[in-house]
């Protein structure tokens, strides 16, 4: 049976709610528990160890049997464009399980909510600027991540399809590029912020006279500090009901060559910059229209360099995980 999606209340009431957090000891899971203990909100949490998401029995087994009310879909194979680009088959079959096993049995064990995030690169490599919730699918994805965006945008669709068969309140939202406490800091296989802030504080330790990035540093970035993203996810928990998905960004861009300038500033480092033009850039433009979100009255309070100084102080003050993304930002 068909389902009006647009049927479901708008508002949900998450006190004395139990909720499900996948990935919570990935950068963007733990920074939502740590906001809805704020709230005084019971985060039900499993590592890899406990539960292998990738396994659709045990999933479902684990759902039926803790019966979270919400479950928030923060876990994936994460990776830059390296790493998406070096295992495409990990990337698109890892993610695309993690959240069918997610989405189907939350609907199996009767969850009454459910956040699935998703990503940014879901959207076309040539897009409108800022782009809009209704760009996707329109055109090409960025060939250095599609792999990955392809499984989010699956994600979206089995949501979406859940909501119109079932009555599933069921909702997406898309951050944009992420940063802060809890990332992974290795200088190859990382995102550009974390990779930056440890290239840039090892070279200033060694007393190195250049700092090397890749491509041109001409594209131009939105950044949100994930604990602005955290506030998000619980404010459209409580507030957004919808068959669409959202945009959650800060609404403004930079350079990537201002990024690695305040990337320098930061960790003091003294060199200088060098471009190797040879490395791809990846999407020129990539700025999200967030008028969604701030029509629903939510926009981002954290400033970039702040942010910034919080997730280098973050990794002076931890030890640094290196080689493969590991199982923590899985889940």
């Amino acid at each position: 049976m068909t389902v009006d999606p647009t049927t479901l209340p708008s508002h949900y009431d998450l006190a004395g709610k139990r909720v499900f957090v996948a990935g919570h000891r990935g950068m963007v899971g733990s920074a939502i528990v740590r906001r809805l203990e704020q709230d005084g909100v019971e985060a039900i949490t499993a590592g890899r160890d406990r539960l292998d998401l990738r396994d659709s029995a045990s999933t479902l087994a684990f759902l039926k049997d803790t019966k979270p009310d919400v479950v928030v879909v923060a876990a994936a194979k994460v990776g830059g464009i390296l790493a998406n680009d070096t295992y495409p088959a990990d990337f698109l079959y890892e993610n695309l399980m993690i959240e069918a096993n997610l989405i189907h049995g939350s609907f199996e064990s009767g969850a009454e909510k459910l956040l699935f995030l998703g990503s940014s690169c879901i959207y076309p490599k040539v897009s409108p600027q800022p782009i809009p919730e209704d760009a996707l699918l329109t055109g090409p994805l960025e060939p250095t991540n599609e792999w990955y965006a392809i499984a989010k945008i699956a994600g979206i669709k089995l949501c979406q399809a859940y909501r119109k068969q079932h009555g599933a309140d069921f909702i997406s939202a898309m951050p944009s590029n992420l940063y802060g406490p809890n990332d992974y800091f290795d200088p190859e296989k990382s995102h550009v912020i974390p990779a930056l802030l440890r290239r840039f504080h090892e070279a200033e330790q060694r007393g190195d006279a250049e700092v090397v990035c890749w491509g041109t540093g001409t594209p131009r970035r939105e950044f949100l500090y994930v604990d602005d993203l955290a506030d998000a996810c619980v404010f459209l928990l409580r507030n957004y009901s919808g068959y669409d998905h959202i945009n959650v960004g800060t609404g403004s861009d930079i350079t990537i060559a201002e990024l690695a300038e305040t990337v320098k500033r930061v960790t003091g480092f003294s060199g200088d910059i060098r471009w190797d033009r040879t490395k791809p850039d990846g999407t020129m433009l990539k700025r999200m229209d967030t008028a969604r979100l701030a029509d629903l009255g939510w926009t981002a309070s954290t400033s970039f360099e702040d942010g910034l100084t919080r997730a280098y102080r973050w990794y002076l003050d931890n030890p640094v995980r290196g080689g493969d993304v590991p199982a923590a930002a899985q889940q």
